[in-house]
């Protein structure tokens, strides 16, 4: 079996058939391309959020009344948390520090525009006990015992899609909360003013980059908490004992109180994404098929109508294995160029697709920081994967024209010099 002879054969069949050699290609190009593409940028997204969450300090746990699960609110009440409640958590063995935090939500007013924002009262020095590697803009300073004053997340402060910053470092602004009248039962306002003394950088965090930082006796005062904690942050002596500190909080108060751990949260979001995931590079797989049946179909007719070619070829001798590698080398040229050319239009396509995810740091936003919290994610691409994709469209393109080669094969020379 001449191997060149048939490599020539298979090219001249298919530059007679251009347009539907041209069209079989590009077929395979989007089904590769589109499963390259979309596994880079979910590879991006894991990169980016697994990143975010490591910049939580590993030692702490997010505490709060009622029976909790990331993602979920309260399912039980039962345990009010106040400041003896704080006291004991804060004897524990392993427990470092207890921070308690008030949470509300408020209408802000700058400038004569307005933005609602959820808010987290606690001590601010105390943030970096969450986040250590928070960073602020320039002119920021911390007032943790100014109740008159509060730092600013940075998508309160660059609202995403606004050309122009809500507010700035040293502005004073108006904060308007509701809250239910212990004696009538009514809801209430109260307003206050505050003065910004800081805005944090982007973290990807929502629960820092939406909100806004006020000391506690201010958020306890405002919302008219009555010294009631909506959660605390508990730090333990070290990552190591984090476990050891939830079983003993657990002991203590049993499922009426929620424990929310960073490697919970990890866990979660890992669980998330991996059905994201699977489900992204189906619709990807199912592209890539699609490129499959478009072979089956190019090579199906192109033996209907090369019958006499293939009679002549047998009538001289050519035996059925030929014919079989001619019709093969047919597909595994269309897929090689095809899975090829996808990796450079998936790569390519990758980015593209993700600078919709999502202005740049730095763009957009007006103010310092700015860019709100749509941070650029980019595509993250292993050669592995990349492999992958390659040998799979290199596989399915060989096993679409493996039916085709077959009927070829099996063609009688008798009945295809006939016709």
């Amino acid at each position: 079996m001449d191997v060149k002879q048939i490599f020539l054969l298979s090219i001249d069949a298919l530059k007679e058939r251009k347009a539907r050699s041209a069209l079989t290609i590009l077929m395979v190009i989007v089904g590769s391309g589109l499963m390259i593409a979309l596994n880079g940028i979910s590879a991006g997204q894991n990169v980016f959020v697994n990143k975010q969450l490591n910049t939580l300090a590993p030692n702490i746990l997010f505490v709060s009344s009622g029976q909790r699960s990331f993602g979920q609110g309260p399912t039980a009440a039962s345990i009010t948390i106040n400041s003896a409640v704080v006291d004991r958590i804060r004897s524990l063995p392993f427990v470092q520090q207890v921070v308690p935090a008030y949470q509300g939500q408020v209408s802000l007013q700058s400038q004569g525009n307005y933005l609602n924002s959820p808010v987290l009262a606690l001590d601010p020095l105390k943030i970096y006990l969450i986040n250590p590697s928070l960073q602020m803009t320039d002119g920021s300073v911390i007032k943790s015992t100014d109740q008159s004053s509060i730092i600013v997340g940075d998508s309160i402060a660059n609202p995403p899609g606004k050309t122009s910053a809500f507010l700035f470092v040293g502005e004073t602004i108006r904060a308007t909360a509701s809250y239910v009248d212990p004696i009538t039962g009514k809801q209430q306002q109260a307003t206050k003013s505050f003065m910004v003394s800081g805005i944090l950088q982007p973290t990807g965090n929502n629960q820092i980059d939406r909100a806004i930082i006020m000391n506690a006796d201010a958020g306890n005062t405002l919302f008219h908490k009555s010294g009631k904690f909506d959660e605390m942050v508990v730090v333990a002596q070290s990552a190591s004992y984090v476990d050891t500190v939830q079983q003993e909080i657990t002991t203590l108060y049993g499922q009426n109180i929620g424990i929310i751990t960073p490697k919970a949260i990890l866990q979660t979001r890992e669980r998330f994404l991996n059905g994201n995931n699977s489900f992204i590079l189906s619709v990807a797989f199912i592209a890539l098929l699609v490129g499959a049946v478009g072979i089956i179909t190019t090579l199906y007719t192109s033996v209907n109508e090369r019958i006499n070619e293939i009679g002549t070829l047998k009538a001289i001798g050519a035996q059925k294995s030929f014919i079989l590698s001619m019709f093969l080398v047919e597909a595994l040229i269309i897929g090689l160029l095809g899975a090829t050319m996808g990796l450079g239009v998936g790569i390519g396509g990758s980015y593209m697709l993700s600078d919709f995810s999502g202005p740049r740091p730095g763009a957009g936003g007006g103010g310092p920081g700015g860019g709100g919290n749509q941070v650029h994610v980019p595509p993250v691409f292993l050669p592995a994967d990349l492999l992958n994709v390659w040998t799979l469209s290199l596989i399915l393109s060989l096993g679409a024209g493996l039916f085709p080669a077959w009927k070829a094969s099996r063609l009688s020379p008798i009945l295809a010099l006939r016709r």
